[in-house]
């Protein structure tokens, strides 16, 4: 794994640090009477690591103010209202290698608070995709992300369903390996209310990321070579057409499209769901029978393919970033590294979610050893991570998904046509780049 993703970040150089850039005292230092004020992306695979945040107030005598934890997309709002509003008064936030670029100048450049051998112990693409115009914004935490398939393995073990499979579509019943298969399989599992062949997460970024990776996964692009968006098209059509279908079809809940991450996890581990497309911090979740009745049940495969043979890739990763304005930048980055050190990451991993520091990769690959589960996992994601993209590196990406994302949903419903729907969302989108001097 470690080899993979130096495979996938080849070229990229660490930038350099003076040796007096890097902070002077020995992590994680002592901070008496410090109050860091910070704002903490919520949720259930993110939880487990703020236990920690206790052990770096002893080990520091600083103490942490959590003022704000929410999901990263009510977080976002929050960070742009206090931006327009002035009052950035807060030093620690969560962050993504998705929202992160919308908000640059607020962060101050890690690089210069922290030794260069800690930078340089995580993988260097997560650390290429948390440097923005030069500046270190974000040092990656132990949730690198990118989606595998989850299913519930004793469908396909099933005679009976195995027998009724084949006699309807004359092929056999196996975990999926394009997205059309998925569509068939789902119609074929669904029995609503009760059971659903998959689902998706239905608004927000979390829609439009969905429909990104599946329109690359079926030839098509989101911005063109102009940086202009060119989702409006033949495979745009496709694309969205899958989740039209779906829902149409009653194969997914009449829910989805209010659903965000938690839903999805949730919704699987309740056993009600055939197949998951689900990010790796679920891993642990889905096969413990104290928060999952499928534990024990659980296949992971890498995701499938769309109609021009990609495997849909959408991935980021989650970090800490820590503020211009924050008046104690050297505890504040001591918290956030201390928050991503090899310690907070194996705590992390350990329930599924993939490590961003090279050594912990080698640690998480030993701990697998003679578990089938999370062997199973990590070859999965390993896999998967060959197939990883990013989403288009603009500012206005948020933004733009903000747009977009009611229109999907307007084709979902059945409200507009897919074609009117993303014709109307490339409008949306064309004028939010016009109006920030892109286009």
């Amino acid at each position: 794994m470690t080899r993979l993703f130096y495979g996938l970040s080849a070229g990229v150089a660490l930038l350099a640090l003076d040796a007096g850039a890097a902070f002077a005292a020995e992590l994680p230092g002592k901070f008496d009477g410090v109050t860091i004020d910070a704002k903490l992306i919520g949720g259930q695979q993110y939880e487990g690591l703020y236990g920690r945040i206790g052990e770096w107030e002893k080990l520091t005598g600083a103490k942490v103010n959590v003022i704000s934890k929410k999901n990263h997309f009510e977080l976002d709002k929050e960070i742009k209202s206090d931006i327009a509003s002035g009052s950035i008064n807060w030093c620690v936030g969560s962050n993504h290698s998705s929202f992160a670029p919308q908000y640059p100048d607020i962060y101050t450049d890690l690089n210069a608070l922290l030794p260069k051998d800690e930078v340089g112990a995580f993988v260097p693409s997560t650390i290429k995709a948390s440097t923005l115009d030069g500046k270190l914004v974000m040092l990656p935490r132990a949730q690198f992300d990118v989606s595998a398939l989850y299913y519930q393995k004793s469908l396909y073990q099933d005679e009976a369903k195995k027998t009724a499979y084949k006699a309807k579509y004359g092929t056999e019943l196996v975990p999926p390996d394009t997205w059309d298969e998925v569509a068939q399989q789902a119609e074929f599992f669904a029995s609503p209310p009760d059971f659903y062949g998959t689902q998706f997460a239905g608004k927000e970024e979390a829609i439009n990321g969905r429909f990104y990776e599946m329109l690359i996964a079926d030839g098509g692009e989101y911005l063109d070579k102009d940086g202009k968006p060119a989702f409006n098209s033949e495979a745009g059509v496709q694309a969205l057409d899958w989740f039209v279908n779906l829902y149409k079809a009653k194969a997914v809940p009449a829910g989805t499209t209010n659903y965000l991450w938690d839903d999805l996890g949730q919704g699987f581990a309740s056993g009600t769901v055939a197949i998951n497309l689900d990010w790796p911090g679920w891993a642990g979740f889905f096969n413990d029978p104290k928060s999952s009745k499928v534990a024990g049940n659980v296949g992971v495969k890498v995701a499938p393919k769309g109609s021009a043979g990609i495997r849909t890739g959408w991935s980021g990763h989650h970090g800490f970033s820590v503020t211009e304005n924050c008046a104690s930048k050297e505890a504040a980055a001591s918290l956030v590294w201390f928050l991503t050190n090899e310690d907070s990451q194996k705590l992390e991993a350990a329930s599924g979610p993939l490590p961003t520091r090279t050594a912990v990769w080698d640690w998480d690959i030993q701990q697998a050893a003679g578990d089938p589960y999370k062997t199973e996992v990590l070859a999965a994601f390993q896999e998967q991570a060959k197939h990883a993209f990013a989403v288009p590196q603009t500012p206005e990406w948020i933004e733009i998904s903000n747009a977009v994302y009611p229109e999907l949903q307007a084709a979902i419903l059945g409200d507009k046509t897919s074609k009117q729907a993303l014709d109307d969302a490339a409008a949306k989108a064309t004028q939010i780049l016009e109006d920030a001097g892109k286009l």
